[in-house]
């Protein structure tokens, strides 16, 4: 038997593959499909397409995934552009996926893109920004009242700036009646007159369920929006209309909170300290396990047995241990002088010097309130005053003491002549007393 004749497992697997990859027709695929398997992983994406008849794998690495505007789910109906290969491990064929985009959304993709034409035209996009206040009282925020969106922002003002008053403004966020209740709930907020930052949100779907914040009404009641709006819709990958209109977007509902209240300068200094000790541990941890490797080399019985390859491996492993430790040694320094500058930067944007002016200000105006005060106080006392003796002046016992008098009769006062008869007992009232008398003779006039 000629065994030279027989190829071995990764041979013909390698051969497959550059067939494959040799292909023009595989190059560029455009392919329709019903998503299987599919479970949203942190980086790659491994799933697959079937129709009715067939399936194929399919993979989408993580810098493609991240472009894509929508939120894929199990038995989603997509449009995918790749190119076909075979993985040599498995044997098996599978697509690449460069864009993915979902089937039948078309006309949606082609409205965003009018209204957004549309709105740039108008210059929505291009108005000056507001810019967002460091140290917010009150701030509003149009989310549905159920999501995770107020919760994550709760929590984060709660731990960075608790100080801060979070009002909710419960909106819908998706269906056909979320944008006119998405407008109203932030003219609301302006109504009201008292916040500093308003917070739009809802978490990441599809395009559809992201819809009514691509809406024109959303649109216009940013852009009018007398306080700064920060954006948060959908995933980070996910850009709206609502998004380009805001004064600040964020890309997760945490992040909005953490640029509507400030950054702490020890939080950052502990941070640039925490990924200084991460390197360093990286580094010890590379050095180390390459440490291990050549340590198992040099055991191996073929460094052993032929002196001369053991002496010139052992030469080359030296080389690049030492080439390692420099190339360690440098990468430090230079991530101690990013430090270094970062903390330079920080230190030259301190707030300190914007909180003495502000504390200075707050002086001269509780100065000026007090003497505001003493003199409005001055101002009402005499206006007290004049009213007092204006009042005196027509006061009806003041009247009576220059010698007039009023007339009762069975405790009721008589205004007329025509209400007494002659013969009738009537009270007459003076200053120091009163007097009862008779009726006569009664006379009108």
């Amino acid at each position: 038997m000629d065994r030279s004749q027989y190829l071995t497992v990764s041979e013909l697997t390698k051969y497959l593959k550059m067939k494959f990859d040799r292909d023009p027709y595989l190059h560029t695929v455009y392919l329709t499909g019903e998503l299987s398997n599919f479970r949203l992983r942190q980086k790659h994406q491994y799933f697959s397409l079937k129709d009715d008849n067939a399936v194929i794998d399919a993979v989408m690495f993580e810098h493609q995934f991240r472009k894509i505007k929508f939120t894929p789910e199990q038995g989603m109906k997509v449009c995918v552009v790749g190119h076909v290969s075979l993985y040599e491990k498995s044997g098996r064929y599978q697509i690449y996926i460069d864009r993915m985009e979902p089937d039948g959304l078309g006309s949606l993709y082609l409205a965003f893109e009018q209204l957004k034409k549309k709105l740039s035209a108008e210059g929505l996009f291009s108005l000056l920004k507001k810019q967002i206040p460091m140290f917010p009282k009150r701030i509003a925020v149009v989310t549905s009242i159920d999501g995770a969106v107020i919760r994550d922002i709760n929590t984060t003002v709660r731990r960075r700036y608790p100080i801060a008053q979070v009002v909710l403004y419960p909106t819908v966020v998706q269906g056909d009646k979320a944008a006119a209740d998405i407008a109203r709930q932030i003219n609301r907020a302006n109504d009201r007159g008292d916040f500093d930052t308003l917070i739009i949100g809802r978490g990441g779907g599809s395009m559809e369920d992201l819809w009514p914040f691509n809406e024109e009404v959303v649109a216009r009641a940013i852009a009018n929006s007398k306080i700064p709006v920060i954006s948060s819709v959908g995933h980070e990958t996910d850009t709206t209309i609502a998004d380009l209109v805001a004064d600040q977007r964020a890309a997760t509902p945490t992040a909005a909170a953490e640029l509507a209240t400030p950054v702490k300068l020890n939080d950052i200094l502990l941070t640039i300290k925490d990924d200084q000790n991460r390197l360093l541990n990286t580094m010890r941890t590379k050095i180390n396990f390459d440490r291990q490797q050549l340590n198992k080399q040099l055991q191996s019985y073929i460094f052993q047995q032929p002196t001369r390859l053991y002496e010139n491996y052992a030469q080359k492993v030296d080389q690049l241990t030492q080439q390692l430790g420099q190339t360690a040694q440098n990468k430090m320094q230079e991530m101690r002088m990013n430090v270094e500058r970062l903390s330079g930067r920080l230190t030259a944007a301190s707030p300190l010097h914007r909180v003495q002016q502000q504390e200075q200000l707050v002086k001269q105006l509780q100065k000026q309130l007090v003497t505001a005060s003493l003199a409005n106080q001055n101002e009402k006392r005499q206006q007290v005053t004049s009213l007092i003796k204006q009042l005196d002046s027509l006061s009806p016992l003041k009247i009576m003491s220059r010698g007039y008098t009023y007339v009762t009769s069975d405790e009721k006062v008589v205004n007329h002549a025509s209400q007494l008869t002659v013969g009738q007992n009537v009270h007459l009232h003076f200053d120091d007393g009163e007097v009862q008398a008779e009726i006569k003779k009664v006379k009108e006039h």
